[in-house]
């Protein structure tokens, strides 16, 4: 199959969207398949530093940082979103049209479609070239978060740009019923994978952990960006526990603030790859608190790693979190109940070695390669289904 997948980040950007785009890029070329990916120019990619590109807006070999990716990638010019440069909006650009014009796609993939996404959907129904989109990023609750209001716009644009889409998927059961409960069609599940060979327990660091505790403190971790969304401040009860260091790991337009609201913890900034798998099997808890996840790749990324989690009951962790026996759901938005969840497996090291271990039975079989040809299963279903209506 030839297929573009039109992403709203891919790296060298760092977070859920851009690292499923990433993989999946990488899948469909392990699998013998012709993927394209169309993304936002991030600061150093090919159209924002001047640099040469090749037809459709795809860099040349050896060209920028997608010299490294593994397939062809076209970057659309952008801009920054003001007060959070880490996120780029893609501007109007005829490249998207052109790219899946001359990639000759198959199936257009559509990664977490709101800008970008509803270009390549417009492009795709143009050339009657069927589409999947892939729902990844809760944008009710953000606007809730960021705007106080806005919601029911939100879920209007979602449900516009997915309602024409051939097919959603979702990344967990708790988002399928909120897209099916606000009017999309057509939504099947499709979960994201986990990297079981670099997330570990075996990566555990005595080193880094006797820097980051001297005293022999419980290590409690946080991994993300640092945002009004993801309620990191939350943390600051835990932070207050006798024998605990809170560890935070990412960046964002919250980290000042984050860093007066956490008292004595750590921010190691962003970490990726062997690194951040390291620190994740050094700690000894892991807490997510952001209420506003579809799926939560950080949740699963700790269980590979053998440790348990504390997460809130609401979104993508309810899929992942067996409660009482992987980790501990709390009560979204709750300072305290993360706090206690924390003290109860501070107490008790065999309940924490306990979930730790059926956290990485759990998540051991969830592959990119096994999702992955999961997607390619919803492309068949869908392509078949076209040619089925075609005849």
């Amino acid at each position: 199959m030839r297929v573009v997948i039109v992403t709203e980040s891919f790296p060298p950007d760092v977070n859920g969207v851009a690292h499923c785009a990433l993989q999946t890029a990488r899948h469909l070329v392990e699998r013998g398949h012709a993927p394209l990916v169309v993304a936002p120019a991030s600061p150093k990619s090919p159209t924002s530093l001047g640099q040469v590109v090749g037809q459709g807006g795809a860099p040349l070999a050896g060209q920028g940082p997608d010299a490294l990716a593994p397939c062809p990638v076209v970057r659309v010019p952008s801009l920054p979103l003001p007060g959070y440069p880490q996120v780029r909006v893609a501007l109007p650009s005829r490249r998207v049209a052109t790219a899946i014009t001359e990639h000759r796609a198959d199936i257009v993939h559509l990664a977490s479609p709101f800008v970008l996404g509803v270009r390549g959907m417009a492009a795709a129904a143009r050339l009657g070239i069927p589409a999947v989109a892939v729902y990844q990023t809760d944008l009710a609750g953000y606007a809730r978060t960021y705007m106080g209001a806005g919601e029911a716009t939100a879920w209007r644009r979602i449900r516009s740009v997915h309602a024409a889409a051939d097919r959603t998927l979702a990344p967990s059961t708790p988002a399928l019923h909120d897209l099916e409960a606000h009017g999309v069609p057509r939504v099947r599940l499709w979960p994201r994978g986990v990297d079981t060979v670099r997330f570990r327990p075996e990566h555990r660091d005595e080193t880094l952990r006797r820097e980051l505790a001297p005293n022999g403190e419980l290590i409690v971790g946080y991994v993300g960006r640092l945002a009004p969304e993801k309620q990191v401040e939350l943390l600051a009860g835990a932070c207050g526990l006798r024998g605990v260091r809170v560890v935070v790991v990412g960046d964002g337009p919250s980290e000042v603030t984050l860093r007066g609201a956490l008292p004595g913890a750590a921010f190691l900034g962003r970490r990726t790859g062997d690194e951040l798998a390291r620190i994740f099997a050094s700690l000894d808890v892991f807490v997510h608190t952001g209420p506003f996840e579809t799926f939560c790749q950080t949740v699963q990324e700790a269980m590979a790693s053998g440790v348990p989690v504390v997460a809130p009951a609401a979104g993508g962790p309810l899929d992942l979190v067996a409660h009482g026996r992987t980790g501990l759901l709390v009560p979204p938005r709750d300072a305290g109940a993360v706090r206690d969840a924390v003290w109860s497996l501070a107490a008790d090291p065999a309940l924490r070695a306990a979930y730790g271990a059926a956290g990485r039975a759990t998540v051991e079989g969830r592959t990119w390669a096994a999702v992955g040809d999961q997607l390619i299963g919803h492309y068949a279903d869908v392509l078949s289904a076209r040619t089925a209506v075609a005849a």
